[in-house]
């Protein structure tokens, strides 16, 4: 479909001599003579782009580009002028101006110029598209009174700049309440930086999050920004913080309390305006007495605090999460429109979810891509999920009886142990997927492997 561009200019040769240039590229031309005439035509036909003199009678450019973009704020408009001067090109940007070009106009420049504001403003559409498309696939999910109490949570703590501790198990979708804190909040326009600081090695997550000067260390071969640096404005996300050296913690609070920092290997400091967010599936209150956690940490990051429930507190969420995936999956995979069979519901439903949504929604990818027709029955569903007369399930795992356990501990490297198996086996024993299906660094999942004597089948 062609642009229509919308000139703005009291001078009728202007006017002319641009709608010749520019309807012989294609485009479909309107025009106004004046500020208030082009909120009039603004309102009637949605240009795709304005073309806008600054020197008319009635209304002047500028006031007439700040009206605009307060009733239009994604419309792209490239100011003209032959009066133009540093100063105006300057306060013309800041009000919202894509560009700024001079008369008299060089018909080239215009013809580039016009190409691209409009390869500009389609890249904004298209990212907006894709923001909006990427947060609907990471909505909160749930009618359940547990959900509906936290969707309320995220919507009252959202526009406040306080730190939030979100505590629940893995697989639960924290970093999704973190998301959708940052989404609801003033700063949405800025970065959403996330870290997960268990899956870096200690030598390396200082450089990650504060950055390091050149030579700070061996390989630093030059200045590198770290996330607090690249979420200037914005939103970090700290995951699983519980698992953060006590060095680095103390580095966190002084940003908390001073909103400070240096670079590894540097003297100078940084100030850096961020909203914190921390996750964690540890009791921070537990590795506090055991000296792990600092307390005054704890304090700083739990201004607002919010439990995320497991899904199997959620049940009734469960087939709502199901057709959401189920759409996802099934638009992404370019798979067509597929529907679970009730007696596969029914299974899924009663399932424990040890691994929480992230499991659900693992298991619905995988039956959208392996199931070859439009209904997916329970007999396309993994034994991990129905069982065997020969094999115990105790939360889905192959597992005898909870009181062959001695101790809490026992029984949760038993769980994780059979856990990884099982995603290894969906995995075809590919350590890089399991690790990322999972969301574990590989080298950390080859580390567990090699701790539980798991044999890799070749």
């Amino acid at each position: 479909m062609n642009k229509n561009i919308l000139v703005v200019d009291d001078e009728e040769s202007i006017r002319s001599s641009l709608g010749g240039i520019l309807e012989d590229e294609g485009y479909r031309l309107l025009f106004a003579t004046n500020g208030v005439e082009a909120l009039e035509v603004a309102k009637k036909e949605s240009p795709d782009l304005v073309l806008l003199d600054i020197w008319m009678p009635q209304m002047d450019g500028l006031e007439t580009l700040q009206r605009l973009k307060e009733l239009y704020p994604s419309l792209t408009v490239v100011m003209m002028s032959g009066h133009g001067t540093v100063e105006t090109a300057v306060r013309s940007t800041k009000l919202g101006a894509y560009d700024f070009i001079e008369k008299p106009l060089s018909l080239e420049k215009v013809v580039l110029t016009v190409k691209n504001a409009l390869d500009a403003g389609r890249m904004r559409e298209e990212n907006e598209t894709l923001r909006d498309q990427a947060m609907g696939e990471h909505d909160m999910i749930g009618n359940t009174p547990i959900m509906r109490k936290l969707m309320e949570q995220i919507r009252l703590v959202a526009p406040a700049n306080a730190s939030v501790l979100i505590t629940g198990e893995n697989g639960t979708g924290k970093e999704l309440v973190a998301r959708s804190i940052h989404f609801h909040s003033q700063r949405r326009d800025k970065p959403f930086v996330a870290i997960n600081c268990a899956a870096l090695p200690e030598e390396l997550i200082e450089s990650e999050l504060f950055g390091h000067e050149k030579g700070a260390f061996t390989g630093a071969v030059a200045l590198k920004k770290g996330k607090f640096d690249l979420a200037d404005g914005g939103t970090i996300f700290l995951d699983e913080i519980g698992d953060m050296s006590l060095k680095t913690q103390a580095k966190v609070l002084r940003i908390l309390q001073e909103r400070t920092f240096e670079r590894v290997g540097g003297t100078r400091t940084i100030e850096v305006d961020v909203r914190v967010i921390a996750a964690t599936n540890k009791v921070l209150e537990e590795e506090i007495k055991v000296g792990h956690f600092r307390e005054d940490l704890y304090y700083r990051l739990n201004v607002v605090p919010f439990l995320v429930p497991p899904l199997r507190e959620r049940r009734d969420d469960i087939l709502q999460l199901i057709d959401h995936f189920l759409e996802i999956f099934c638009q992404r995979e370019g798979k067509g429109t597929k529907v679970m069979a009730p007696e596969a519901l029914q299974v899924l439903k009663s399932y424990d979810w040890p691994g929480n949504v992230r499991e659900l929604r693992n298991v619905v990818e995988r039956l959208v891509i392996m199931s070859p027709g439009k209904v997916i029955t329970a007999n396309h569903l993994p034994e991990s999920l129905t069982g065997t007369d020969e094999t115990r399930y105790v939360s889905g795992s192959r597992l005898g009886s909870v009181m062959e356990f001695s101790s809490l501990r026992e029984a949760r490297e038993e769980f994780e142990k059979e856990f990884i198996i099982q995603k290894l086996e969906e995995n075809d024993w590919n350590i890089s997927r399991t690790a990322e299906a999972i969301e574990l660094e590989r080298s950390n999942l080859h580390r567990k492997i090699k701790s539980y004597g798991i044999d890799l089948k070749k």
